[in-house]
Formats: C-alpha cells, structure tokens, sequence
C-alpha cells in the first residue's frame, strides 16, 4: 500500500517558495550544470569546510548555494536509480487536516497506526528533530504489463511480485544521503520508504514529483507505477514548485474500482479497499464484499490499471521483477503451500508480512470466486479442518459458493474425468 494502502492511508497542497536568482547568479548556475558531478562536488566543500560543513549552510543566506546543492541532489539521485527526485518544506499543510478528518470517519478501518501517528505525520519534526526540509524521491516498478484475467490465476499485486520495497528503496536513499555527506560534510537526516507515520504522497505532490490522483495515489504523465521514499534533513533546501493536476473530468479509477471504494475523488474509504481487506485487515472478510475480490489475493491494482496516464508508463527497475512465478501461479498451487514453505519462498518479498494464515484466507475466497471445478473443490476440502478457525470460515464460505454454483450447472450426464 507503497504508495498505496499497503501502502495503505491513500494520502493528500502546499506550494513551495519560488526561486529568484540575479541575472550573474544565474549564469554561474548555468555553468554549473555544465560541470561534472566531481567537480562541483569539490566546490561544496571548499565552501563548506570554511565554515564548519553544515553549520555554514545554515548560517549561509544564500539562494545561489542552496539551488547548487539541490541541483547535485538531484543528479546523485539519477546515478543512483531514482525516476525523479525533489525538495519539499517540512509542512503538509491541509493535507494534515484532511486526514485527521479522514480518520475520524473511520474510513482507516482498523489501521490504529493511523490515529495513533497523527501528530508525528502532520509534524515532521516531531518523527525526526530539526527537519526542515524533505527530500522526496521515486523508483519506477512497473515489472510487466500482464494481467491476471484467468480466474483460476493468482492476481497478485504488482508492486508486490518482485522483492521486498522497503529495503531497497531505504538502502538507495542512504546511498544518497551518504552522497550529500561527501559534498558537504556531516548533516542531520533521517530515510524513509512506507516504513514511519510519513506523508509521502503529499510531499512528494509539493516536490514537483506529481500530483494527487482521485485515486489518492502519486499521478505524473509518466504514470502512477512507483514507489515513494524520503529523507527527512535539517538542511535548509529551497523548496520545489508543485505541478499542475492533470486528471480533468477523468473519472476512471473511481468507476474502475471492484469494491466502490473510491467513494468521491480524492476519497478512498479503506474498509471497503481489496489491498486493504487482503493485507490489513487480520479478520474476517465481510461477506458481501468477498464476491467483489474476484481472484485478487494481495492488493488490487485496478485503478491504476484503468488509468489513462499510465498507458504511457515504463518498465521499472528490474530489482522489481517477479519473482517464484507470482505473475502467473495458479490459486490452487499457492493455496498448497504449507506453512514453511509460505516463509521460505516469500522471503525478502512484502506478502510475507500477512502471514500463511492470511494467505490461505485470501486464497480460499478467489477460489470461491472461481470455476466450480472438482480440483478446486478437493483442494478447499483438503484443508478444511485447518487449525485456524479464520481459515476454516473462509474455506467453507468457498466451499458453499462452489457447490451452489455447481449444482445450478445442467447435467450432462455421468463425469467420466479421472481426477489427478
């Protein structure tokens, strides 16, 4: 929810300060991008070291030195990977009181974590003292452009079929931070990638990255297939421009939804949101909404799917590729895994973190879903006395949808098929 639930609160406009440069500032500027990397580099710390690093930055008032070392942020983050990468002020503005109503409609569901994390979201430096600006940076995942129509296949995520996006993204933001440390000397930060109370979608909309999609999601014209990380700093960085929204009177994702979820643009209600069912909520699925997941058994990329910004998406970062088949098992097949196998397999992935309990859970309600077949039957059947009494209720929900689906197909007499 990445940024998604699981990615998961489905976040929040505050524009940042405009830069004003003199005409011999600017040129210098200008020469500057032309400089390698190095060599700009070294500048930065001759300045710098003359007055003690990172204090000087702070003392220093000087607009010309603070875009200089934005713009060799910026180049850092594209050796390092990084799609797009932008500075934001260390204030979500509206954005906080827009989920703190959120919240107190209780749309977070049973996402405690969201009440109880308020305050360090609406005040960064509160999550880590003396922030006063943020970095906002994002890797594009996109890994295929395949789609599980098939009911007996495994919908699966697609940010989630490759490894683990928590680790990877926080190890290139420390990568970069390291990178600022080379150019200035020591200074205060702290990296973040779906991993603390953040507003990564907000910051990342004031940073220039994109906009706010009605989908909640982080939309450019490059798509919406991307992960969101951030370095919390007490360096004084001028702040980007956001960009314009771009999504017009288009209302796809809202009508794309399975489960009408996106009850108003801008406005997801969780308790009703498929990643939010199969990776948050540790209970029962309700009832009425288990039809609506179809084959879905970890999150739902269905509005992004729809959205016509991302036909123009490109294929991400091949760390994201997928991994142990997860693009294209069948339900039948994941749903045999045993307990150990679940943990080994999924290791270094984010579905691990739902556990096998869920995971059957999931499973079984796709295959209630699904064709009314005997091989999906005795594969229910054989776990029906699982120890969890969550499995179990899920199991026999499924086991109740097949058989009233079968029942109501027309005889065509005697099934001389031999099960395998």
């Amino acid at each position: 929810m990445t940024q998604r639930l699981n990615q998961r609160s489905r976040q929040r406009r505050l524009a940042g300060p405009k830069i004003a440069f003199q005409e011999n500032d600017q040129a210098r500027l200008d020469r500057s991008s032309q400089s390698p990397p190095e060599a700009l580099g070294s500048r930065f710390i001759r300045q710098f070291k003359k007055r003690s690093n990172i204090r000087a930055m702070h003392e220093a008032d000087s607009t010309m030195n603070k875009a200089l070392l934005a713009q060799q942020i910026r180049e850092l983050g594209q050796k390092l990977g990084f799609a797009t990468l932008g500075i934001a002020r260390a204030d979500p503005g509206e954005a906080s009181e827009r989920l703190r109503a959120w919240v107190a409609e209780g749309m977070h569901g049973e996402m405690d974590y969201m009440a109880r994390h308020l305050e360090l979201r609406a005040h960064p430096a509160q999550l880590h003292p003396g922030t006063l600006s943020i970095i906002s940076a994002a890797v594009d995942y996109l890994p295929h452009t395949k789609t599980a129509d098939n009911p007996e296949i495994a919908a699966i995520s697609r940010y989630a079929q490759g490894r683990d996006y928590h680790k990877l993204v926080r190890n290139r933001l420390q990568k970069l931070a390291d990178g600022i440390t080379q150019l200035i000397g020591p200074f205060g930060y702290r990296v973040f990638s779906d991993s603390a109370p953040v507003m990564e979608v907000e910051f990342a909309r004031q940073a220039g990255l994109g906009w706010r999609g009605k989908h909640t999601l982080l939309l450019s014209k490059e798509g919406s297939w991307r992960f969101l990380g951030e370095i919390y700093t007490d360096l004084p960085l001028t702040a980007d421009q956001p960009v314009e929204s771009h999504c017009g009177t288009c209302s796809a994702c809202i009508a794309a939804c399975p489960t009408a979820a996106i009850i108003a643009p801008y406005q997801v209600d969780a308790r009703r949101c498929i990643s939010y069912l199969t990776i948050e909520l540790a209970g029962a699925i309700p009832e009425a909404l288990r039809p609506l997941i179809g084959n879905r058994i970890y999150g739902c990329d269905d509005c992004q799917l729809y959205c016509p910004w991302n036909r123009f998406a490109q294929l991400g970062d091949p760390d994201f590729a997928p991994r142990h088949n997860l693009d294209a098992s069948r339900l039948i097949e994941l749903f045999a895994w045993s307990e150990a196998e679940f943990e080994t397999r999924l290791a270094g992935n984010p579905i691990r973190r739902i556990g096998h309990e869920r995971w059957l859970r999931n499973i079984a309600v796709a295959l209630g879903n699904g064709p009314a077949s005997g091989e999906a039957l005795d594969a229910l059947q054989a776990r029906s006395e699982h120890p969890s009494a969550l499995v179990r209720e899920h199991i026999d929900w499924a086991l109740q949808q097949l058989k009233t689906r079968r029942a109501a197909l027309p005889s065509l007499g005697p099934d001389t098929t031999m099960r395998r």
